[in-house]
């Protein structure tokens, strides 16, 4: 039986599996996993060759019409990805290449379909090598894991656990021709550097080094994967997805690594990427463990993350102003965008405003401007706003971005929470229910 045979990625793949798009760049390691599934005739239909051009080698365009031409060969499909790899500020040449490259990966993929990748055990090594030099936790030493869900998809990393020396005899043994990468020569780079000047004296003194290091790697995966899923069950508890925000009544008790380790979950959640040690130390000094009453905040990532009766709340920055000016909500539109970033719906419901009133009123949306009352159904006597907001536990700043409804110059609601009594409605399909929320929930 061959060292490396198609088994290692047979016993990968799904068997509803849809399209199998094979990351090709023309490499040894990528043609010989191109290799492997061209040989099965019962996935030659399933297969599409995909290479991507970054744009930065003058020699790329070639090296297409290679892949391009090795596909045909195998009788497999070819797919051409143009890609823009220009780093932006701050952002390093590899990881701006990397991250183009999976994005247009990533939106190739359908439900079913799968996306395999040619990385060997000595790239796992590699990986964890730089992630331990910068400085990662146990989630960075996992390395890259053998499968991971992608996009609408799945990706696949089927060599993972396969030398470099059996991915080149394989090469070798079928006559394969591939492209050799003239940059990888080049110690310019902190992987290339790696590989090139600093792993071979490694490998001198330990020749075992990738496999002791891909059981580390395995190791680190196990612990993440067990963090994860007690940080996900907690988080459950904690959280409420109705406001997006997290219960700290019991953060104080548990210990600085489960905290942390929480609101990481939590912010991550909440859209914003991993924050330093620094900043997690300054939320709990300055929110956590702050005084109720100081109303303190955080600002990170165009956010603030605020607290209040033992909440935190991450609010955009835009979300926290107010209506600018009052604004006429169109007869004909169901939806009307505010200036804050929140958008006002109208739904047909069995209580809420009455139609007959809104239809023949001119609906205005408006800030809250202070002194505002309302007398609500089934209550004595009018409430101020204030009080009401009290109440009904509304964060402070939520009280001003939430607009007012008039129909007319009379104060007919406070968006999604209460209708005044004299526009209120109780009656099937008689009525418009005014949702507020921000737009990327609508």
């Amino acid at each position: 039986m061959p060292v490396l045979s198609y088994k290692a990625i047979a016993s990968l793949l799904p068997e509803s599996a849809g399209k199998i798009y094979v990351a090709y760049s023309g490499g040894i390691d990528s043609h010989v996993m191109l290799h492997l599934c061209a040989t099965q005739p019962t996935l030659k239909s399933k297969i599409v060759a995909v290479y991507v051009n970054h744009g930065l080698q003058t020699v790329a365009a070639a090296w297409g019409e290679h892949c391009r031409r090795q596909a045909e060969r195998l009788g497999v499909d070819f797919q051409l990805l143009i890609v823009d790899a220009r780093a932006e500020n701050g952002q390093s040449p590899e990881a701006a290449a990397r991250e183009a490259r999976y994005q247009a990966l990533r939106n190739l993929l359908t439900v079913g379909d799968v996306l395999l990748l040619a990385q060997h055990r000595e790239d796992q090594m590699e990986t964890l090598l730089l992630q331990l030099f910068r400085g990662a936790g146990v989630a960075g030493l996992a390395g890259m894991p053998v499968a991971a869900e992608f996009g609408l998809g799945r990706m696949l990393r089927p060599l993972l656990n396969v030398a470099k020396q059996d991915i080149a005899q394989y090469a070798q043994t079928h006559r394969l021709q591939w492209v050799e990468d003239p940059t990888n020569q080049s110690s310019d780079f902190d992987r290339n550097y790696l590989r090139n000047q600093i792993l071979p004296l490694l490998k001198q003194r330990w020749p075992s080094l990738d496999k002791t290091v891909a059981r580390s790697a395995a190791h680190c995966g196990d612990a993440t994967r067990m963090i994860d899923d007690w940080t996900e069950q907690t988080l459950q508890t904690i959280f409420d997805p109705a406001d997006g925000s997290l219960s700290i009544s019991d953060l104080p008790i548990m210990s600085a690594a489960q905290r942390n380790g929480l609101l990481r979950r939590w912010l991550s959640r909440m859209g914003l990427k991993p924050p330093s040690q620094a900043v997690l130390q300054t939320l709990v000094d300055q929110l956590i463990d702050g005084r109720d009453d100081a109303q303190p905040q955080l600002y990170i990532q165009g956010c603030y993350i605020k607290k209040y009766r033992q909440k935190l709340f991450c609010i955009a920055a835009e979300h926290l102003r107010k209506q600018a000016q009052p604004i006429v909500w169109p007869r004909q539109d169901k939806s009307v965008a505010l200036s804050n970033g929140y958008v006002l719906s109208k739904v047909v419901s069995s209580s809420g405003i009455a139609k007959s009133l809104w239809d023949i009123s001119e609906v205005v949306v408006a800030a809250r401007q202070g002194g505002e009352k309302l007398k609500l159904p089934g209550r004595i006597g009018h409430h101020c706003l204030k009080k009401l907001y009290q109440e009904a536990a509304v964060p402070p700043w939520e009280r001003d971005a939430r607009p007012l409804i008039y129909l007319g110059e009379r104060l007919a609601a406070v968006a999604g929470l209460w209708v005044a009594e004299w526009a209120w409605c109780d009656a099937l399909d008689d009525c418009y229910r005014v949702d507020w929320r921000a737009p990327e929930s609508v």
